[in-house]
């Protein structure tokens, strides 16, 4: 095995306690389980998944040394995250809202035109956040033997971060859409999910005044 169970077992934990903290994808995840339910919502799951595979591949063969030394690819790629969060909590403001028993998640008519935008927009968030890709420069790192060769390594600890990240964003999503159910009043509803694009938003400001580590 290219990696270690004990070292293996250390990172998944590490992991662990990082992704559960809710960051800008998270928050997504819960935005989009709220307004679309579980069936369209699990498609942010895949969009995840996809934007930390191709996150952790790309620190890894070096754009994660560019972002880390230049101060100008670093800004312009988290200002490209943050406008593009905000974007998405002004548009799910806008959006109206149906209470589940009418809804796109209960009939499942509107399901696979609301799954690639909902896709498209999780895989988006999470790959155009810079500290991502600069985290994985420096994180799966610490876990890697210097005797042993560095691919084989990496991919493992790659493939088991994406998992994590996967389940993670699923079990929000899972919550939040059960959730869901219980808010049957079009107006509870609404001012959750206006909560949830509030959250987007600011995420989105925050993320744009975040600083390049020195």
């Amino acid at each position: 095995m290219p990696v270690d169970v004990h070292v293996l077992a250390a990172f998944a934990a590490a992991s662990f306690v990082l992704l559960i903290i809710p960051g800008p994808t998270i928050i997504l995840v819960i935005s989009q389980a709220l307004a679309d339910g579980r069936q369209v919502a699990l498609a942010s799951v895949a969009g995840v998944g996809l934007g930390d595979l191709l996150a952790a591949t790309l620190s890894l063969i070096g754009v994660g040394t560019v972002l880390a030394a230049s101060a100008t690819a670093f800004t312009v790629i988290k200002w490209i995250g943050a406008a593009y969060l905000v974007w998405i909590g002004i548009g799910m403001w806008r959006t109206p809202v149906t209470p589940p028993d009418m809804s796109r998640a209960t009939t499942g008519t509107d399901a696979p035109s609301r799954a690639w935008p909902v896709f498209r927009d999780a895989f988006l968030v999470t790959l155009f956040n810079p500290k991502g890709i600069v985290f994985f420069l420096a994180f799966v790192p610490q876990f890697i033997t210097p005797a042993k060769a560095f691919a084989p390594q990496a991919a493992v600890l790659v493939v088991t971060f994406v998992i994590l990240g996967m389940l993670n964003a699923a079990a929000y999503a899972l919550l939040a859409s059960s959730a869901r159910q219980w808010i049957r009043q079009p107006s509870v509803l609404r001012a959750a999910t206006r909560t949830g694009s509030v959250f987007l938003i600011s995420a989105g400001i925050a993320s744009a005044f975040v600083r390049r580590a020195a």
